[in-house]
């Protein structure tokens, strides 16, 4: 990619019912996601027009929407998701999505098990 504007989120928490195994789903648990807009922000930048940029308040929400709704097996299919909702409702040229589980059922210390995607419009047939 040859454009390096982004906006950056990071850490968002949100208590989701994601998982394979029952208790996951029955339970929940808290899900942390990162995500990187990447955009034009010169012209926001250059005018300070809150219109010429994506609201990163309204893109929380479309995050939240995801995490809190409808659950997925995979965290997979959550980053899917999110991305797919982040690319049809702004101007991004591409998403990366991270999505964390922090407590994920396997034994051992880690701080979280995650994924991670990027897509961009043109990869899934947007323009």
């Amino acid at each position: 990619m040859d454009q390096l504007d982004k906006i950056i989120m990071s850490s968002m928490a949100f208590y989701g019912y994601h998982g394979v195994l029952p208790q996951e789903r029955e339970l929940g648990q808290t899900f942390l996601v990162d995500v990187e807009l990447y955009l034009d922000l010169r012209a926001a930048g250059e005018s300070d027009d809150p219109a010429m940029t994506a609201s990163y308040a309204e893109a929380y929400e479309v995050v939240r929407q995801v995490v809190t709704g409808e659950p997925c097996n995979l965290i997979e299919a959550v980053a899917e998701r999110i991305a797919a909702r982040l690319l049809e409702e702004f101007p991004l040229r591409e998403v990366l999505v991270r999505v964390k589980k922090p407590s994920a059922p396997v034994p051992g210390q880690f701080n979280y098990m995650g994924v991670e995607i990027t897509r961009s419009r043109e990869r899934v047939g947007m323009r």
